[in-house]
């Protein structure tokens, strides 16, 4: 799925990509707290529950990279049998995968909205000293899901549409990517990267 010829990429990728690059600080921040607490406890102090912490990012990044990655369609696909079918096979196939994948992430997001629900009825908090009320994390854990849910959902509605006018195109936007393709992204990132750099 190319960012420039897609419509719901050139959308969907602008959210995705500021929401990752908010977990990558997040991250950059997590660490340096994690080597702090390592250098104190040498001198008897800890900075109380930053393990914990650590364990609701994990699951917050986990979550807030599933629409990043479906927007740069790289989630692992097995085509071994997919390309041994015809044209409009494959279409049928891509197409099945995005509304199988859509549904999987709406149960995700549905339970997970459920469960935040049960922990501000319950007023649940954690069972560390940091006594976290439980839907301030939980909170940002339904939220990546639920942007992952929106970009299925958009790609799968997008997929069936041009199945109904154009098989070749579902197979060039939805199909898993070639070796020339790869090739090619990872060309353009390359020179991306090196014109921001300014080497040559």
């Amino acid at each position: 799925m190319s960012e420039h010829d897609h419509p719901v990429t050139r959308r969907a990728l602008p959210v995705a990509r500021l929401l990752a690059l908010l977990c990558g600080w997040a991250l950059l921040a997590f660490t340096i707290g994690t080597c702090l607490e390592i250098v104190m406890r040498k001198f008897g102090y800890s900075l109380q529950g930053i393990d914990e912490l650590g364990g609701y990012l994990m699951a917050i990044l986990s979550c807030a990279g599933f629409g990043y990655t479906l927007a740069h369609n790289a989630h692992t696909r097995v085509d071994l049998a997919l390309t041994a079918l015809p044209r409009r096979g494959q279409a049928v196939l891509n197409v099945l995968a995005m509304v199988t994948l859509a549904a999987l992430s709406v149960f995700m997001a549905w339970r997970a909205g459920a469960e935040l629900w049960d922990s501000i009825d319950l007023q649940s908090v954690s069972t560390s000293p940091l006594q976290i009320p439980l839907w301030m994390p939980q909170s940002l854990w339904l939220a990546g899901l639920a942007l992952f849910a929106v970009i299925a959902i958009a790609y799968a509605l997008h997929a069936l549409w041009l199945l109904a006018r154009n098989a070749g195109e579902v197979n060039r936007h939805y199909g898993p990517p070639s070796v020339q393709h790869e090739l090619e992204a990872e060309l353009a990132s390359l020179k991306q990267r090196q014109s921001q750099t300014g080497a040559p």
